[in-house]
């Protein structure tokens, strides 16, 4: 395995999408003591559109799982484009994640296991998993997936 998340992400020949601005009055990341916040990150893709659409209507599990995973590259591209190197990151500590979805759609667990297994992959699994919460809702735009985390930085 590659000895850091960037080289990781090149080993496993993934895309960043372009960073999005802020859609509002906050801060892309913020760090505090030994902690890295980024704030609620959508689906964008590579041309910088965002994923659109609401699990249980429009979409399947699959392709909101897919749509996750998008919002995991572009979190990564966020906290290089707002905070630095992936390198800083120790590991991933809690991760919201929130699926617009219809009332009776109860697979929200397992699309963000789009965002989280991706995770894992670029941090490892002892790194990249941490505590998590999946929850169904109306998002903004009707993003598909929104997630925001919070990570341990190495101590410098």
């Amino acid at each position: 395995m590659a000895t850091t998340p960037s080289e990781r992400i090149k080993e496993l020949g993934l895309v960043l999408p372009p960073a999005p601005p802020p859609a509002g009055v906050y801060k892309p990341v913020l760090v505090v003591d030994n902690f890295l916040y980024v704030s609620g990150q959508g689906p964008v893709n590579t041309d910088g559109s965002l994923m659109v659409g609401r699990a249980g209507d429009d979409l399947d599990k699959d392709a909101a799982k897919q749509a996750a995973r998008q919002v995991g590259l572009t979190m990564l591209s966020t906290i290089e484009t707002h905070f630095g190197g992936l390198h800083q990151i120790k590991r991933v500590v809690k991760v919201l994640g929130m699926v617009n979805s219809t009332p009776n759609f109860g697979q929200q667990p397992y699309v963000i296991n789009g965002f989280s297994e991706l995770m894992a992959e670029v941090f490892g699994k002892d790194n990249g998993i941490g505590v998590r919460s999946a929850v169904g809702m109306m998002l903004p735009g009707n993003i598909v997936v929104e997630v925001e985390a919070m990570f341990e930085l190495h101590r410098s």
